[in-house]
């Protein structure tokens, strides 16, 4: 390979490399003190999680209640 295809294609890599870094961190820098969209999501569906045990909970003790339970 001649000296010029070789530098296209690192030029070539390195554009793809900086898009899926852009594409998986959400920005060009990215700044690591910040939580990644991935990590958010994550957040976002434990509390949920946390939100639908409680009401599941709730509902099992409503029941416990009416039946006669402790």
């Amino acid at each position: 390979m001649r000296f010029g295809s070789i530098l296209v294609l690192l030029l070539g890599l390195v554009i793809v490399a900086f898009v899926v870094k852009t594409q998986l961190e959400g920005t060009a820098t990215g700044n690591p003190n910040s939580p990644t969209q991935a990590k958010r999501q994550l957040d976002s569906v434990r509390d949920k999680a946390h939100d639908l045990e409680k009401e599941q909970q709730k509902a099992a003790d409503d029941v416990a209640d009416k039946s006669g339970g402790n």
